[in-house]
């Protein structure tokens, strides 16, 4: 039986090998719809299938859902199986190199016979890609570039999918109220990607924490067991590592297993100039004392005379030194801060749900405005808006705006053109409540070109949000290259403010550069990039970068009310 994030691989998988074939290109959107549509829903997957509702998803008809049903209920699926035998074995590894799409597969499936990783490389270094038509010697080198990437990457997840797997293990295994299991490691740092998954688990009593780990439905092998600590490695490939401990030494025990190594490492030399040694197993007198037992870790921080330093800020990024000194922000931005949802997308350029479905969305989780800022004309690929059509949906918002409590403002996601400038003429711009600014093309500008064009973006007289920016796509596309402090000197210089992109795939700024960006004085948005309702959860990751930058709820300008955040994002 297939949970609902891998039904909804298989059916991308399904979408991939069917365009590698050449199929119709709706057929297979209709598998990324049928995807989208099951990530987005907030039921579960077992009682859509059960009460026969899964046509009521948006995308997913009949035929579809009969196939969902089948990979929920049994594992597979007759089409799939069938792709996988008519395709390559490595074909399927070959879609996941980055820069390479499904297209450019298939062009070189059918010149030169390429079906794998192997073979792909093969081509490359022998100098026979480059005459396939619609490639050439430098796509030939980034092919080569992007595969050296590729054959270098651990098996990783996304932040956002580790947290719902890890927070699925823990459900798992905690089969009592005074049963305590905490996900530790880069997971609980927040770290955009995890590599693998630690677990730390305790219990007054006897309590079979390894056998119910290895029974996991999901572990495929067990690498390890014994009493304290059992290993097991998931389908997908993932690790788990489960430690068990005593009840009192939980507290020691998950700190060790979150990390990071450099913190550790920091801190127990701090450790040792105040006279203990810590480990693993919490702090212990080095004149051969008796271990000192903590019960959380705000103690175990207060023992070696430090506040507490929270999971998303121990990377050895400094935070000893301001610790020490007084200096470490106590008042990082929560969700509870947070009092708007920006950045968001409907119907009218690629977004999932109606204008007023995400009104609806916003009014329900309370929030007290919503910023509507569907694509720009250059994003044409997206369902961009015309200046007709802009002016049509304020016509609309206007109407839904007598139906809903949640303020709603108009704005755009304005995407900035080659020259440095945004899409909109400043007559239109400046009727807007709010500009989120971004590069949605031309992503392999050199360094000192895209550079160019994003200071005089940033220059720009009207007060602009710079959305996701640096362009990456986590696990999937590398970030552009630009100089990001001459950038962000440009932005400190004019009017505006950086994005923190909520979007799993996303997660910009990176922490070290939202530092910079505070160092200059930028205020911050906390966006959710929604393209869905379901997408305002993003928030949490928006939030959870932001603490790993530093991030202070007063520099977070959506934490302001609703009129004081139109005041301070008004484009004129």
């Amino acid at each position: 039986m297939l949970d609902k994030l891998a039904v909804a691989r298989a059916l991308r998988e399904i979408g991939l090998l069917l365009q590698a074939q050449g199929e119709n290109p709706f057929k297979v959107r209709a598998y990324e719809t049928g995807a989208r549509a099951l990530e987005d829903s907030q039921e579960d997957l077992p009682a859509l299938v059960s009460s026969g509702r899964l046509t009521e998803l948006r995308g997913i008809g009949e035929a579809l859902a009969k196939k969902i049903s089948e990979l929920h209920l049994t594992g597979r699926t007759a089409l799939l199986e069938r792709l996988r035998t008519e395709l390559p074995p490595g074909l399927l590894e070959l879609l996941q190199v980055p820069d390479l799409g499904p297209k450019k597969v298939a062009a070189l499936r059918e010149a030169l016979g390429v079906g794998s990783v192997a073979e792909l490389e093969a081509a490359c270094r022998a100098g026979r890609v480059r005459g396939v038509k619609g490639f050439g010697e430098k796509t030939e080198q980034r092919l080569l570039e992007a595969l050296a990437r590729f054959r270098g990457r651990e098996a990783r997840l996304l932040l956002s999918d580790a947290l719902e797997l890890g927070e699925r293990l823990v459900r798992h295994l905690r089969a009592g109220p005074d049963e305590r299991v905490d996900l530790a490691g880069s997971a609980r740092r927040r770290k955009e990607t995890v590599g693998d998954l630690d677990l730390v688990a305790s219990a007054p009593g006897p309590a079979d924490f390894a056998g119910r780990l290895t029974a996991f439905p999901l572990a495929a092998e067990v690498v390890a067991r014994g009493e304290t600590k059992t290993v097991v490695r998931l389908a997908s490939g993932v690790q788990v590592d489960l430690r068990v401990v005593a009840p009192e030494d939980h507290a020691a025990a998950l700190h060790h297993a979150t990390g990071s190594k450099g913190h550790h490492v920091r801190l127990r030399g701090l450790a040792r100039d105040r006279g203990y040694s810590l480990s693993e197993y919490g702090l212990a007198a080095l004149d051969g004392g008796a271990p000192i037992r903590v019960a959380s870790e705000e103690e175990l921080y207060a023992r070696l005379g430090l506040p507490f330093i929270p999971p998303e800020l121990r990377e050895d990024a400094g935070e000893l030194e301001a610790a020490l000194s007084g200096a470490l922000p106590t008042d990082l931005v929560r969700q509870e801060d947070v009092r708007g949802l920006v950045h968001c997308h409907t119907r009218w350029s690629d977004g999932r749900a109606t204008l007023e479905e995400m009104a609806a969305a916003a009014d329900a989780l309370g929030m007290e405005y919503l910023t509507i800022t569907d694509h720009s004309p250059s994003a044409h690929y997206a369902g961009g808006l015309t200046v007709d059509r802009l002016r049509a949906q304020w016509d609309e918002l206007a109407r839904v705006q007598e139906s809903v409590r949640v303020k709603l403002l108009r704005g755009t996601e304005s995407d900035i053109t080659e020259d440095g400038l945004l899409d909109f003429p400043d007559a239109v711009l400046e009727q807007l409540d709010v500009i989120v600014a971004s590069v949605h093309t031309r992503f392999k500008m050199d360094e000192a070109a895209m550079t160019r064009r994003l200071r005089r973006a940033m220059e720009l007289p009207v007060f602009k949000i710079w959305g996701h920016a640096r362009g990456r796509l986590l696990l999937e596309r590398e970030p552009f290259e630009c100089r990001m402090e001459e950038v962000l000197d440009a932005l400190a210089g004019a009017r505006g403010a950086v994005e923190v992109n909520g979007d799993p795939h996303r997660l910009e700024l990176e922490p070290r550069f939202l530092r910079l960006a505070t160092e200059r004085g930028i205020p911050v948005v906390l966006s959710v990039d929604a393209h869905s309702t379901a997408a305002f959860g993003y928030l949490r990751f928006a939030v959870d970068t932001a603490r790993r930058g530093w991030i202070r709820r007063g520099q977070v300008l959506n934490a302001l009310p609703a009129e004081a955040f139109a005041r301070a994002v008004r484009p004129a």
